[in-house]
């Protein structure tokens, strides 16, 4: 039995509300609300504060397990196999994605919501599509680090000269996803022989992004590997004149990773039509705004711009890189704990 949050609430869409209805028609609550038996059901990877507000203007007969992180979901519905309650798995990480595509755990989706977003953010073989997107970055504390000495890339940090002043997030879904890419683009040994060469330079370990952006800002280190979006809100608090930017590695480099949140349909599921409305919903224009804005992410749709000053992805990342191939993570943390880091 899973712990879920019952979300029943009015529809951003008559298309999902209709599919919702037509999927609850057995029975409901006193409330109003679906009955567990009827209800679509979602397992999330995402954080809860970061879309539970996105869920609820959705709306409909919805229940979402936010019992775990993304790898954590992901596991259960394999365990669970055919049997999982869940109709749609939406995740924070396009390895978990993968994971459940290699098991045939996702159903292939209508071309329609295939066709919304660009071949390098879906699965390959149309099982899962981005929901929004991410930017691997480098935070520096502008007060001690001119952006001209910043390296172009990851090696660039090996450098004695960032000795103890480079914070990461060694247990962080993202920093592990980025190890994830650097094993898939330099294999094992490369992989290997950058972590290592990484602890010979004493990095500071954070419990997550947030607490390493603001020792960043506050000078306990000077640089910090992190995702964009935290950048932007933390700016917005505590004012344009916050010692800390953010830097770019050169496209193509491990460091410059594009990762992506992104949803998926389970196979297993009797609640498919409706499940793909959902999906087709965190694809809608009102969806990607909120993303756009309300969480500094990237939209994945055309059309969509953000109130935040965002590169543009296609000046980013590198696009050779497929995203369904970073579901190795247990052999990621194999070198992680290899290596010292966890």
């Amino acid at each position: 039995m899973f712990t879920v949050r019952r979300l029943a609430l009015l529809s951003l869409s008559a298309t999902l509300a209709l599919g919702l209805a037509a999927c609850s028609s057995d029975g409901s609550s006193e409330d109003g609300a679906s009955t567990s038996e009827n209800a679509l059901v979602v397992y999330s990877g995402r954080g809860e504060e970061l879309v539970d507000p996105l869920i609820q203007r959705i709306g409909g007969g919805i229940e979402v397990d936010y019992s775990g992180n993304t790898n954590a979901q992901a596991a259960k519905i394999l365990e669970e196999g055919d049997a999982t309650p869940a109709d749609v798995f939406y995740g924070q990480d396009a390895g978990a994605l993968g994971a459940l595509d290699e098991q045939g755990a996702l159903a292939p989706l209508p071309e329609d919501i295939l066709s919304l977003v660009p071949e390098q953010y879906r699965g390959a073989d149309g099982t899962w599509v981005a929901t929004s997107a991410r930017a691997r970055v480098l935070a520096y504390n502008s007060d001690s680090v001119q952006a001209a000495d910043l390296p172009t890339g990851i090696d660039g940090l090996l450098d004695p000269r960032w000795r103890g002043q480079i914070g990461y997030a060694p247990t962080n879904a993202s920093f592990q996803a980025f190890v994830t890419a650097l094993r898939v683009q330099r294999g094992e040994d490369g992989a290997r022989t950058w972590l290592e060469g990484f602890v010979a330079n004493e990095p500071v370990a954070f419990e997550g992004n947030g607490p390493l952006l603001t020792a960043v800002n506050d000078g306990q280190v000077a640089t910090g590997l992190i995702n964009h979006y935290y950048w932007y809100p933390f700016k917005d608090e505590n004012g344009a004149d916050a010692p800390v930017e953010l830097h770019y590695f050169e496209p193509g480099d491990p460091g410059a990773l594009i990762n992506v949140a992104g949803a998926g349909v389970l196979a297993a599921s009797d609640n498919q039509d409706a499940a793909f409305d959902f999906v087709r919903e965190l694809l809608s224009t009102e969806s990607q705004t909120y993303f756009a804005n309300e969480t500094a992410e990237y939209p994945v749709i055309d059309g969509v711009t953000s109130e935040y000053d965002l590169p543009p992805l296609s000046e980013l990342g590198s696009t050779d890189l497929d995203l369904g191939k970073l579901s190795s993570l247990e052999a990621t943390q194999t070198l992680l704990t290899d290596v010292g880091i966890i």
